[in-house]
């Protein structure tokens, strides 16, 4: 409930509500920093869209846990252009006279009368709620601080042995201490504006964790204390005169003078306590029937529950017996390989003969032609003519004769290294891949299956039919899919196919189907005239079914045979330049990304992932000024002109010269020492199978794992600013889960 009590400006508790036209609330200190004058003549949408400074934020950005040299971002210049909560303010200019104000919420905009402010209605009622709720909650606090001091709530940001804290800080959801307040969150600058109060102790926060709001429940439930009775609102133009009436077309309380005087006087209206008591009607029927609804639901958790149990025994069942069929054939398959490997190695032993023989051979006759070659060496250095010509003609020949010795083949191998055995097993592993339960002993169970076998037999029905006899026009028959032009690179997969024989009737087009990779049913993925296709978008390491067929006027013939299509295991991906913000740079055919911005900029990448295990590196080529840039994954709507994390669309590492941080939701967490340099990798692993992610640096896991539950689809990303450079590594082997 806590986040229904806080301004969407300031994010305190409100303050003196106030009540706009569009039903959301704000802090009337809070109206008065959104209030902008428009000139005359001119609308408030006008105003926004001239003016050639269109808005000025109240504050900076929430700012880190810690202070600037300790939190990660190194040098931090606060942004002039956003709010804590990100609301866009309107300057003020002294030539203006009209003024109006933009809701943070919806965005309306509505022009102030001359009553200003005090045109718009507060809001007692939330009024009252705030003020029950912060009554609860220091009750609660007090009477835990008082049962025990050693429950008392220890800072967060001391390095060892944490103090007390002394205060709460309700923008930053911190606890300091004095000295860490001082230091890390002065009541100066941007934080001025930021709301410490005293912490509430442990026991409570165990609470907030299990739903209570702030830590301020208390009793059964959390409930707040009964509402006590106040001084009945008075009317904002008639200051002196209470609300009694109910004007049923303005929708607003109004008094008895705003009736006879003002406004409402020719207008629908009933009296306070009978709308009163038809509102409260009309919520509790509302209540009644959510609860209705959550009363069905929790029976149908419990019909799911009881589900799963019966699912978990029939799929005990159900694997045991095909563990013995497929151990069957792993044993059959073991069998032959063993044959196999035993001509293999009849021919290796062969070859390892013919080419020791030579070898010896060889060796032999180089030593006698070495052992000659220095003969003659020392011949050559005798300085006795007579005694070199009694034996230099016979030495001659020997030589000559020697050379012939190496005639061409003599120096060539007489066997390759190459076997010259083929193992086809193309047709055994399509085989393998088209086992299916079509026949099962649980067909009959299995409506699934048994629509699958019907459907079987009725093709096998179209293809025994007797073609001996024409009986006029006919459906095509089944296209016949080529398997050599058929093919799968990345996450792509590349069908073609053709006409068996000519029909009747001609072919005005086909249908090709694939499953969903899992064995599921089959879907329409191509209709038209063309015989070859490629579906793109596939899931990596993943078996696909596919199979086609023609249609004509007369009507849709059988479906081909089916091929089965496996993609790569490893993705081999780029950055995506059209969805990067405006301010990325890529080169190198898309692989190395920069920024012209100081602002931290994001970049996508062009694959896609919703299962299987996925490891991708990114190398830093350039990094100046310690700069802090993030890695991880994202959904692809996610904001690109922040940091990869601000947003609950993005899961990251942000990592400095020192150390590296944890960032969902703008949530830092895990701090972990250690951090980057020009030639670092940073290492992503998505394993969507365990639904979770891991970051490595220079190929060792960098802290724990770093996220997990995680589903539905994720593309990897990256954040950058100017000082750095870095280039994306795909295709790369799993590395090890363990932790340096």
């Amino acid at each position: 409930m806590e986040e229904e009590l806080k301004c969407p400006v300031c994010g305190s508790l409100f303050k003196d509500p106030i009540l706009l036209p569009c039903s959301h609330n704000v802090c009337l200190a809070c109206v008065r920093n959104i209030t902008v004058q428009t000139p005359e003549g001119e609308t408030p949408v006008q105003s926004r869209a001239s003016g050639s400074s269109d808005y000025d934020y109240l504050d900076m950005d929430k700012m880190s846990l810690y202070s600037e040299t300790d939190s990660g971002y190194g040098s931090y210049t606060p942004c002039q252009l956003k709010s804590p909560n990100g609301v866009r303010v309107f300057p003020p200019a002294n030539h203006h006279r009209h003024c109006s104000l933009t809701c943070p919420l919806c965005h309306r905009s509505v022009s102030l009368d001359e009553r200003g402010l005090r045109g718009f209605p507060r809001n007692r009622l939330l009024e009252s709620i705030v003020t029950r709720y912060q009554q609860n909650r220091r009750s609660s606090a007090s009477s835990a601080s008082s049962s025990s001091s050693s429950t008392a709530v220890k800072c967060q940001l001391c390095d060892r042995n944490p103090v007390d804290a002394t205060v709460m800080c309700e923008q930053c959801d911190v606890y300091y201490c004095n000295a860490c307040q001082q230091r890390c969150h002065p009541s100066r600058g941007p934080l001025a504006k930021h709301r410490l109060v005293p912490p509430p102790p442990a026991p409570n926060r165990a609470a907030a964790a299990a739903g209570a709001p702030g830590g301020a429940a208390s009793g059964a439930g959390g409930q707040l204390p009964p509402a006590t009775a106040r001084k009945p609102a008075t009317c904002v133009d008639h200051e002196a005169e209470n609300f009694s009436m109910y004007c049923y077309s303005c929708k607003a309380p109004v008094c008895m003078k705003c009736l006879e005087e003002g406004k409402h006087a020719k207008h629908d209206v009933k009296t306070l306590p009978m709308m009163w008591k038809q509102h409260k009607c009309q919520i509790s029927q509302a209540l009644n029937g959510v609860s209705d609804k959550a009363k069905d639901a929790k029976e149908f958790l419990v019909q799911l529950k009881n589900m799963m149990q019966q699912i978990q025994e029939n799929g005990v069942e159900f694997e045991a017996c095909l563990v013995a069929q497929c151990d069957a054939l792993i044993e059959a398959l073991t069998r032959q390989k063993a044959k196999l490997l035993t001509k293999v190695t009849k021919e290796k032993e062969y070859k390892l003969k013919v080419v020791r023989d030579q070898i010896s051979h060889c060796t032999m006759k180089l030593r006698q032609t070495t052992g000659m070659m220095e003969f003659c060496l020392e011949v050559l250095k005798e300085n006795d003519p007579s005694g070199f010509l009694q034996i230099s003609d016979a030495l001659i020949k020997r030589v000559i004769s020697s050379q012939d010795q190496w005639v061409k083949g003599a120096l060539e191998p007489k066997v390759g290294p190459e076997f010259d055995l083929t193992l086809n097993t193309d047709s055994l592993l399509q085989t393998i891949l088209q086992l299916d339960f079509c026949q099962g002993k649980d067909v009959q169970e299995n409506p699934l299956l048994k629509q699958m076998q019907v459907a079987d037999r009725g093709e096998a029905e179209l293809e025994t039919e007797s073609p001996g006899v024409e009986s006029g026009p006919s459906v095509p028959p089944a296209p016949l899919l080529q398997l050599e032009t058929c093919c799968t690179r990345n996450n792509s997969a590349t069908l073609a196919w053709r006409a068996t024989v000519a029909p009747v009737s001609p072919i005005e087009g086909y249908i090709l189907e694939l499953d969903d990779g899992n064995g599921g049913q089959y879907r329409e993925v191509y209709v038209g005239k063309e015989t070859v296709c490629t579906v793109d978008g596939l899931h990596f390491n993943s078996s696909y079914n596919a199979r086609v067929k023609a249609y004509n006027a007369v009507g849709v013939g059988p479906y081909s045979k089916t091929v089965v299509l496996k993609t790569s295991d490893v993705a081999w991906f780029s950055f995506d330049p059209s969805t990067a913000h405006r301010d990325i740079v890529l080169t190198n055919e898309n692989q190395t990304v920069s920024c012209s911005s100081y602002d931290d900029r994001v970049v996508l990448g062009t694959a896609a992932f919703s299962k299987g295990v996925h490891y991708w590196e990114v190398r830093i080529d350039r990094y100046d000024n310690h700069p802090d840039p993030a890695f991880g994954v994202a959904r692809i709507n996610t904001m690109k002109d922040m940091m990869l994390g601000k947003d609950d669309k993005a899961w990251a590492m942000y990592v400095d010269n020192n150390r590296s941080w944890f960032m969902h939701n703008n949530s830092h967490t895990n701090r972990a020492e250690g951090g980057i340099t020009k030639g670092s990798t940073i290492g992503v692993l998505l394993d969507l199978t365990k639904r979770t992610l891991t970051f490595y640096i220079n190929k060792k896991q960098h802290g724990p794992t770093s996220f997990d539950n995680l589903d539905g689809v994720f593309v990897p990303a990256v954040s950058l600013n100017r000082n750095v450079q870095a280039t994306l590594l795909t295709g790369l082997e799993l590395p090890k889960t363990t932790q340096p």
